[in-house]
């Protein structure tokens, strides 16, 4: 599906959420007849879908570098956390229609395909090198800081017009001070 679609899209669905989101106005934000966006997306079912697989795939690629640089894994998994910030506010009007955006990995090929993964490979490098101390196991650890920086990074972004710069440093700060360990 085209860019340009998808991006019309999302910009109409920041304007007027999911159950407002008419095809037409998709359209002509995207300068296409509507026999074009029908031929292009089919239904509005299919829109979502393609919508939320562009989301996927950035959040990937996005992560990909993280996992192969250079550094303790505290400072990889701040890196981590800065990209999914930055993922999260390219598709801010998606996944505040969406909170199951992330659930939805049937769309690949790939069988399996995990959001939290490569964050349990930064916390089980934490554990090894001692620059994170999890008080769960890798998978609950790693699912806890997904959900602790999504949603609520998500609705400061969202919903009390916060800055991605205050947002992202007031929520990463907590969690990664949460995964340093210490006294309970």
């Amino acid at each position: 599906m085209d860019d340009k679609l998808l991006d019309a899209a999302a910009d109409v669905l920041g304007t007027t959420g999911w159950d407002r989101l008419a095809l037409g106005d998709v359209a002509d934000r995207a300068g296409v007849s509507r026999a074009t966006l029908w031929r292009q997306v089919g239904g509005k079912e299919e829109l979502r879908k393609a919508l939320v697989r562009r989301l996927l795939v950035d959040y990937r690629e996005s992560l990909w570098p993280v996992l192969t640089a250079q550094g303790t894994a505290r400072e990889r998994l701040r890196l981590a956390l800065e990209a999914m910030c930055a993922v999260f506010d390219r598709h801010l009007a998606l996944l505040t229609a969406f909170d199951t955006a992330f659930h939805e990995t049937g769309l690949f090929e790939e069988p399996g395909e995990d959001v939290v993964a490569p964050l349990v490979r930064i916390v089980l490098d934490g554990a090894a090198d001692g620059t994170l101390a999890p008080r769960a196991d890798a998978e609950e650890a790693a699912d806890l800081v997904f959900n602790t920086v999504c949603w609520p990074y998500v609705h400061l972004r969202r919903h009390h017009d916060w800055t991605p710069e205050r947002a992202r440093t007031l929520l990463l700060g907590l969690v990664l001070d949460g995964l340093v360990g210490g006294t309970d």
